[in-house]
């Protein structure tokens, strides 16, 4: 699913910037009717989102229907609903979720499909680096966090990301809030560390889901998990942007290991 450079069409305008060539940043960054001049850093990931249907969907629709659902996550679900869903998307077909679709069969859906991936959305192998972030403190934390995050292939990424800005969205709405009228307008209760206990083991997992002693965590294990979740939650937005030094430092590096393609780039702009 990836977009060639040979295929970006839009890169003649010479003030785009080398690293948009590069594909370290999203679509939006390349639309040359942005605004000029401002330094903003760009995102990590590719141009092409890479973000499984299923996800999008549910966290759209979660977004629009359920942000005011008081126990969203922690509601029971119809499974003969959750399981019809499960199979129309498995099918490949357009599933539509709208209104009529109850906003906890929705959630139920996401739980499970974050759940039974083949690999976990933070992959296995990582789960050790990932855990061992959470005896650290402050910036030294999230620093380490992001350089884990760049591992990442970039699937996993770009639904980490989608998933992450979802459950801040909710969480923002944990708590009552009153309309100009002065109506009161519930909160959903769901608090960044409530999230983060219901997800974190669907998005950390030490096991395949089934296998044995994949449900016997340790309380540091679980606490640890927790505790993780809650930080990309509360950071993803920084935690997924390359900073400019960092930048510099690719485009120095790909200069000594692949000026050819730098020299070709140039010579396209």
């Amino acid at each position: 699913g990836a977009m060639s450079v040979d295929s970006i069409t839009d890169l003649s305008d010479n003030v785009s910037k080398l690293l948009e060539a590069l594909q370290l940043s999203h679509p939006h960054e390349l639309d040359p009717r942005r605004s000029r001049g401002k330094k903003k850093p760009l995102s990590l990931n590719p141009i092409t989102w890479q973000v499984p249907r299923i996800v999008d969907r549910c966290c759209t629709h979660l977004e629009t229907h359920g942000l005011q659902t008081v126990g969203i996550f922690r509601v029971g679900s119809s499974k003969k609903r959750v399981q019809q869903l499960r199979e129309e998307f498995d099918r490949g077909l357009d599933v539509f979720l709208d209104e009529h679709q109850s906003v906890h069969d929705v959630a139920a859906l996401l739980k499970e499909f974050l759940r039974d991936m083949p690999d976990s959305l933070i992959p296995r192998d990582l789960y050790g680096a990932f855990l061992s972030t959470a005896t650290m403190e402050g910036q030294a934390q999230l620093d380490t966090l992001q350089l884990l995050l760049f591992l990442l292939p970039p699937c996993h990424s770009d639904t980490l990301l989608r998933l992450l800005c979802f459950l801040a969205e909710v969480a923002r709405h944990a708590e009552s809030s009153w309309d100009p009228e002065g109506r009161e307008i519930p909160g959903n209760k769901m608090t960044v560390s409530n999230l983060a206990t219901v997800f974190g083991p669907n998005i950390l997992q030490k096991e395949k889901p089934g296998e044995k002693d994949a449900s016997a965590l340790n309380f540091e294990d679980s606490a640890a998990i927790i505790l993780v979740l809650q930080r990309l939650i509360e950071h993803h937005h920084s935690l997924f942007m390359v900073s400019p030094e960092m930048q510099c430092d690719v485009l120095r590096r790909l200069f000594q290991t692949d000026p050819d393609v730098i020299e070709y780039l140039l010579r396209r702009k």
